[in-house]
């Protein structure tokens, strides 16, 4: 009797943690689902919240431009009317931009001529290999003499700087020599 008393309250508890194990389960993708849902609203909102600075953005800019354009346009009609010493000033201030669209350009044409097209589609994995060591190559290089170039420009700023204090020690010694010698007659005080 106590037997069977054992193994029923044993089968009887075992139902009751299977049991909430199963509500277990059930309330782990219960949370599983809200989670998911809470997540897929979030990107939602933040997918709605990116469109919107970016159309604001974009907005903003056009805003910047128009706003830009009318400035110059008013600046124009205001040099223009107020006679032909100012007309020559714009002209001035036109050819000035016209300089720094040619040295742009002229910016664009060096590193154009500079890189060169990669025609690898023909190529075998051998020369593959040899035109990636190449590259490398070309890359380690040029971190090389851009290091090289950045100390060196770090030793001339340092000897700048230091030649600067020499020149300022040298004038303050100056100065202070040519007051003791304009104070002292022959080792007295005038």
């Amino acid at each position: 009797m106590e037997l069977q008393a054992l193994i029923d309250s044993h089968f009887e508890a075992r139902k009751k943690e299977e049991e909430e194990l199963i509500a277990l389960k059930e309330r782990i993708e219960k949370r599983r689902a809200e989670r998911a849902e809470q997540q897929r609203i979030r990107a939602e909102k933040e997918r709605e919240r990116q469109n919107r600075l970016a159309e604001e953005k974009a907005r903003r800019e056009e805003e910047d431009a128009k706003r830009r354009a009318e400035d110059d346009l008013k600046k124009k009609k205001a040099l223009s009317s107020m006679g032909a010493n100012y007309s020559s000033y714009l002209a001035k201030a036109d050819q000035k931009r016209g300089k720094k669209q040619t040295a742009r350009e002229m910016k664009k044409k060096v590193l154009a001529e500079r890189r060169k097209p990669l025609n690898i589609d023909h190529l075998s994995e051998d020369k593959l290999r040899d035109k990636a060591k190449e590259l490398w190559d070309t890359l380690y290089q040029l971190e090389t003499d851009k290091y090289d170039f950045s100390e060196k420009l770090k030793r001339q700023k340092y000897d700048i700087m230091t030649a600067r204090a020499r020149v300022e020690m040298l004038a303050k010694f100056s100065k202070k020599a040519g007051a003791t010698a304009k104070g002292k007659v022959g080792g007295r005080w005038k």
